[in-house]
């Protein structure tokens, strides 16, 4: 049984129960050493009946998730103030917080947040803004907030008002399990079943605009690769040939999917021109070449190949038509992902057998591991570059975690039922 579950009016309509299913949480298990303190104080509200959203408590737990922020808790305030006006910095170094963030919403056609960013040691406004958009985007008008107060404070942009993919699966004693391919915020909030089926759902990923996006189903008993359009749900089968369909990615320009076929033999990576769907083969190897990526140039793919004995990762020159080793420490180097900047590639390592996500520095070719967590798999990058979301296992569940890219931060999202895995990070969303 496969159903789709979006609403032609832009993913509105949730289906409560799927939903809880698949919803996430956030632990925080590690930040900084030294996180910088600052009171989001509740943000005033300016219309009738209920806010859609507690806009302060979303910031504050993004800010706090980033594990750069130690966010101060609501019962230590000694003010609520909204306007700058009613700010008395002694109130807000009296509770040691470095930075005060304050604003105001309103809703009429449209909701308006209004937010104002003091530095508390020197006394100053050192930011303010206006985000406005539905009211049943109330959250990610929030996350957008938490988005500029975060580049504001550390100088890198932020990537809360980004969306997640991922898979989750209830298991069925003695029957077929349930795949659900689920859409959600950054912070596993708002959570949307695109698809459910009895049959397995792998390998998501998205379109550069964010509008799209393709994933391997096993519908029709085999697997195929499928394009959905998010806002309408609208989908397309690209693939359905004898043998492996898998591992779609998207080129930085969207308009080409490569992908991994086996229907002339072994698995070898293929280009599909997605306006003609005309295939072209690029790799022709008896190995299994499999997981390719794009480089941000799109001039070049990383993928992973055993024809060297082990998986490691091999980078092929669309140009050149050339092949060339990436990885060289460690017995197992696959399912590369590469940061927007192109330096750096997110991949599962292995040493003697334990499955560790590393990064690899493509530019003094220093390999740095980054997790101590067991069998993690499937790396996807935030757009900022700045965090590494994973599948691994805790408490014997498949479940979501991230680390930052310099391994000082973790948190896990673990699912309040199931388990998870093959997690997505979405592009920069537009507005």
């Amino acid at each position: 049984m496969k159903r789709l579950m979006v609403a032609l009016a832009g993913l509105l309509l949730l289906v409560a129960t799927a939903a809880a299913r698949a919803e996430l949480t956030i632990e925080i298990t590690q930040g900084v050493d030294n996180p910088t303190a600052i009171a989001v104080v509740p943000f005033g509200w300016h219309s009738a009946g209920s806010p859609p959203a507690d806009v302060a408590d979303v910031i504050d737990g993004d800010l706090a998730r980033s594990g750069q922020f130690a966010p101060v808790a609501r019962a230590d305030m000694l003010g609520r103030p909204t306007t700058e006006q009613e700010v008395f910095y002694r109130d807000w170094r009296a509770i040691s917080s470095d930075y005060l963030l304050i604003g105001r919403v309103s809703a009429t056609d449209q909701m308006r947040i209004e937010y104002e960013l003091f530095d508390v040691v020197r006394q100053t406004k050192v930011h303010s803004g206006v985000e406005t958009g539905p009211a049943s985007e109330a959250r990610m008008l929030a996350h957008r907030v938490a988005d500029a107060v975060y580049e504001k404070l550390t100088g890198i942009p932020g990537a809360f008002a980004t969306r997640l993919l991922y898979v989750s699966v209830t298991r069925v004693p003695g029957g077929n399990d349930y795949f659900r391919l689920t859409l959600a915020d950054s912070d596993g909030a708002r959570p949307i079943v695109l698809l459910e089926s009895r049959e397995p759902v792998l390998a998501p990923a998205w379109s550069p605009d964010g509008k799209h996006i393709a994933y391997v189903s096993f519908e029709t008993t085999r697997p195929a690769i499928y394009r959905q359009e998010l806002a309408t749900g609208r989908r397309e089968q690209l693939t359905n040939f004898k043998g492996l369909n898998s591992s779609p990615a998207w080129s930085p320009d969207g308009n080409t999917m490569a992908m991994v076929l086996s229907k002339d033999g072994s698995p070898d990576i293929y280009l599909m021109d997605l306006a003609s769907k005309r295939l072209t083969r690029i790799t022709s190897h008896y190995a299994i070449d499999t997981e390719p990526t794009w480089m941000p140039d799109g001039r070049s793919l990383l993928f992973t190949s055993d024809r060297g004995g082990k998986p490691q990762i091999y980078r092929y020159d669309l140009r050149s038509r050339s092949v060339e080793r990436v990885t060289f420490e460690g017995d197992y180097n696959a399912r590369a992902r590469v940061s927007q900047d192109g330096r750096s590639v997110v991949m599962v390592h292995a040493q003697n057998k334990r499955f560790h996500i590393a990064l690899l520095d493509l530019v003094t070719n220093r390999l740095y591991v980054l997790t101590s967590t067991e069998l993690d798999e499937s790396p996807s990058i935030a757009p900022n570059g700045s965090m590494v979301l994973y599948a691994t296992k805790y408490a014997e569940r498949g479940i979501l975690a991230a680390v930052s890219v310099d391994g000082g931060v973790k948190f896990r999202l673990p699912a309040r039922e199931g388990d998870v895995r093959e997690p997505a990070w979405s592009p920069y969303m537009g507005r």
